[in-house]
């Protein structure tokens, strides 16, 4: 298991993607790579449209599952840090939900710890999202290839 820096937050304020890259890399010059993932609130979902969405969690349980999705991580892939930030809260359609940003010597295991931890998050995550649609609200359920992509991690790293 490699020693690496990690920190993760849950919280309503919006996140600056070169703040958190700059902040992530500033100590540590040995990054050879940098991989980020940031999600956005979509103005439609399955066809139909999306005025606004609220994200709930867990305060507490919600930060040990993110920090036990970056561990597990930092177990199967050579890194030096990683950047989780989760959203809560009312958000609107194009504003930022979440970002993964993860620095390694090697971009092979920037991309792959980075869409592994996206992929955790959105299959094992403590988090409920309500949709505000056309025809009412409605929370949503896990894709089912969100579940296919994690399905591929169990295989390939035996989770």
């Amino acid at each position: 298991m490699s020693t690496f820096k990690y920190s993760v937050a849950v919280q309503a304020a919006d996140f600056d993607l070169s703040a958190e890259v700059r902040a992530l890399t500033a100590a540590d010059h040995a990054a050879g790579a940098v991989a980020s993932f940031v999600g956005l609130v979509r103005d439609n979902n399955d066809g139909t449209g999306v005025a606004d969405m609220t994200l709930e969690h867990y305060p507490g349980m919600t930060e040990k599952a993110l920090e036990e999705i970056v561990l597990k991580a930092g177990e199967r892939w050579e890194l030096l840090g990683v950047r989780v930030i989760h959203r809560i809260g009312h958000l609107m359609p194009g504003d930022q939900i979440v970002l993964v940003v993860v620095s390694s010597p090697h971009r092979g295991n920037a991309f792959s710890a980075c869409e592994f931890i996206m992929d955790y998050l959105k299959t094992q995550a403590p988090f409920w999202k309500k949709e505000t649609t056309d025809v009412g609200s409605r929370w949503v359920d896990a894709r089912v290839s969100d579940d296919d992509a994690m399905a591929k991690w169990r295989d390939q790293i035996g989770l």
